[in-house]
């Protein structure tokens, strides 16, 4: 695993949004991107 530091290109990844779909974080070449994590509801994290 490889620590990234800040101003570091983010490595490509896929994740799915809140409906499941698969987003890639290519889609957003170009453009600023702020990802979010949450915990699932009814996990214990």
């Amino acid at each position: 695993m490889t620590i990234l530091k800040k101003g570091d290109p983010a490595p490509g990844f896929t994740l799915a949004d809140q409906f499941g779909k698969s987003i890639q974080l290519k889609d957003f070449k170009g453009r600023k991107v702020l990802l979010y994590f949450f915990t699932r509801a009814w996990t214990s994290g």
